[in-house]
């Protein structure tokens, strides 16, 4: 089954449960039932994108918005850093047509989520698009105590954070391993299922 099937057939699954959860009259506090779909604006995605990942994470694709903010972040740092002058029209245009994709890419996802929470059927859905799910990043979760435990050692014990000017690629690095390594283990199990 591949994934376009997959997440139509969750979506089903998900509709199925709605219609039973709105029937059972049960609701929230502002009155919608609980587990009712609840369609995302994508004039208000691509707005909320103008801070790059937020109109991702308006619609539900939380890892991803987190992501685009780490992108965005990490050029401007390149950027106002003085070690890479003669790159630094290569990291500008590729800065703005990222931008540009993060909004158009919130809309897009948006009205996807829309027609797929309407029960409606599309053609050609992109296999990345299918509605986010409810669980968690370990590798989020990891970088993110790392960051903290760094921020406490500065803040708390005055430990100097220069050190990480000169090892940040050695982050990029295990990053980068980490999703190649992901990625041919994602490769080996689609090509068991063939």
């Amino acid at each position: 089954m591949n994934n376009e099937s997959e997440s139509l057939q969750n979506q089903t699954e998900r509709d199925s449960r709605d219609a039973a959860i709105t029937s059972s009259g049960k609701s929230d506090r502002m009155g919608t039932p609980k587990g009712a779909f609840q369609p995302k604006s994508p004039a208000l995605a691509g707005f909320l994108s103008l801070m790059p990942g937020l109109g991702q994470i308006y619609v539900g694709f939380y890892q991803l918005g987190f992501i685009y903010m780490a992108v965005v972040a990490v050029v401007i740092t390149i950027l106002s850093s003085e070690g890479v002058p003669a790159l630094e029209p290569l990291f500008g245009f590729s800065l703005s047509f990222f931008w540009m994709y993060n909004i158009i890419d919130a809309v897009r996802r948006a009205r996807i989520y829309n027609a797929l929470g309407k029960g409606d059927t599309i053609l050609d859905m992109p296999s990345d698009l299918s509605l986010p799910g409810k669980k968690g990043s370990q590798i989020g979760g990891i970088i993110l105590f790392i960051f903290g435990f760094l921020l406490l050692l500065n803040t708390k014990f005055g430990v100097s954070m220069e050190w990480i000017g000169d090892w940040w690629p050695l982050g990029a690095m295990v990053l980068g391993g980490y999703l190649v390594y992901n990625g041919m283990k994602s490769n080996d199990s689609s090509n068991d299922n063939l």
